[in-house]
């Protein structure tokens, strides 16, 4: 047996890659990194990442538990400077269009197509300029994310204005929305967690033309700019039964 072929073969012994997970648990970070949902994104370590795992994937490797250990530790030593935003405290916006479903089935693929083209040019420039960053895009929805909880609302607030202006096949698409404050799991391009599942429920109580905000949002808004007003008896699945939530307004 040649050389290569005694690494190869220890490389993929159960009990190598047995030994070197085991030391990987122990590190710092994600011990899970390396699967499709922990390297979806287009940073350089993500992208390493996926092409790591898509070439041992076929078989167990040693050298490949070596290899995701470091990434494992350079994500965690990025988010503990603030790079991966994984611990830090952000503010959580969902956004969708009421009754888009019932009126898409109607109207067919090709009006409703163009409809979402149109307001996805309204609602994501106001976003994206007061600081956001659109994690992903829900279909006639979006999730996004903002360090300032005042530039959330506001930017949901421009893209109400924004709509106004839209019309498609006699249909003008009204949008709602929700924000919620806390600490999301970033894994990959992505956002998880109790305070995302939160944040989702509270748009989806809200109205036609309305922004709801949680009272952890609350206590970080801008007063001078933004005015609230208690929404009562307020009760989702998956939300805390003692959420507080308010409708926003311009002050």
């Amino acid at each position: 047996m040649s050389r290569r072929e005694k690494l190869r073969e220890l490389d993929s012994r159960p009990q190598s890659v047995k030994v070197a997970r085991k030391l990987r648990s122990l590190l710092p970070g994600d011990a899970d990194y390396g699967d499709r949902l922990s390297t979806a994104g287009d940073d350089p370590a993500q992208v390493l990442g996926q092409r790591l795992a898509a070439l041992t994937e076929a078989r167990p490797s040693a050298m490949r538990e070596v290899g995701l250990s470091a990434l494992q530790v350079w994500q965690a030593l990025s988010e503990s400077q603030g790079r991966g935003r994984g611990d830090r405290e952000l503010a959580i916006l969902f956004t969708d269009l009421v009754d888009f479903s019932a009126w898409a089935l109607e109207a067919g693929d090709t009006l409703a197509v163009d409809l979402l083209r149109r307001v996805g040019h309204v609602v994501e420039p106001p976003i994206e300029d007061r600081g956001g960053r659109i994690v992903k895009r829900l279909g006639d929805g979006l999730m996004a994310v903002f360090d300032d909880p005042s530039e959330g609302v506001n930017a949901a607030f421009d893209a109400l204005a924004g709509l106004d202006e839209i019309e498609v096949g006699g249909h003008r698409p009204q949008l709602r929305a929700g924000l919620h404050v806390g600490r999301p799991r970033k894994v990959g391009r992505d956002y998880l967690g109790v305070d995302v599942n939160v944040a989702a429920r509270i748009a989806e109580a809200a109205g036609a033309g309305e922004v709801l905000v949680s009272g952890a949002a609350c206590e970080r808004l801008d007063e001078g700019e933004i005015a609230l007003k208690r929404k009562r008896r307020f009760k989702a699945k998956g939300a805390p039964s003692d959420l507080e939530v308010y409708a926003a307004t311009t002050a």
